[in-house]
């Protein structure tokens, strides 16, 4: 059993509905580890308080933003504007995040579910910057190199946002596991290999 991170900023997953039954999907986990975090499974909600289930003030949370920020080297998670430019005072724009909302699937189902909440583009918004590739490697095929699991995404994230220590090893470590069982178990591709069985 992994060790419960006790986060102060809430995530919530907005997960898409073909992501759900994905074997190597990370939000379940993901929820299964942080102490403040839900997932919505669905395509559209009328704002926040409805994909959450409880009130919430827009003002208070941010996205993880879809595009790349123009500026790198300062990470692992940037504050941008509507054009993806760097933020100029990035200590402000995380100053009394209460929540991030966090996309789950493939980059067409993230696409989809970023178009379909318009209430998304009035949350602060941030880029993650990942400083290596996904832990998945070739189990699972993303269209973008730089694209991370929703996981791996989060704890980027809340590693520059949270005061606590080894956050991102705490969430990352269960998921570790999840690609070794995958990987013994002859997954490849997200798919398992029917040749081994031979």
């Amino acid at each position: 059993m992994s060790e419960t991170v006790d986060n102060k900023v809430t995530v919530l997953v907005l997960q898409h509905p073909q992501e759900q039954d994905h074997a190597l999907g990370t939000a379940a986990l993901l929820c299964r580890t942080l102490a403040s975090a839900r997932i919505a499974v669905g395509l559209s909600w009328r704002n926040l308080g409805h994909a959450l289930g409880e009130p919430a003030e827009v003002r208070d949370w941010g996205v993880l933003y879809l595009g790349s920020a123009h500026a790198v080297g300062q990470g692992p998670l940037i504050a941008v504007d509507r054009k993806g430019e760097t933020l100029p005072n990035q200590e402000m724009a995380l100053s009394g995040l209460a929540g991030l909302v966090v996309l789950d699937g493939n980059w067409a189902q993230a696409k989809a579910l970023w178009w379909r909440n318009a209430w998304l583009t009035k949350l602060r918004r941030f880029v993650v910057v990942p400083d290596g590739p996904s832990l998945y490697g070739s189990l699972r095929q993303e269209a973008r190199p730089d694209a991370v699991s929703t996981l791996e995404a989060v704890a980027l994230a809340l590693s520059a946002v949270e005061d606590i220590p080894n956050l991102r090893e705490k969430l990352l470590a269960p998921f570790r596991d999840l690609i070794a069982k995958a990987r013994a178990a002859g997954v490849q591709g997200g798919k398992r290999d029917r040749r081994r069985r031979r």
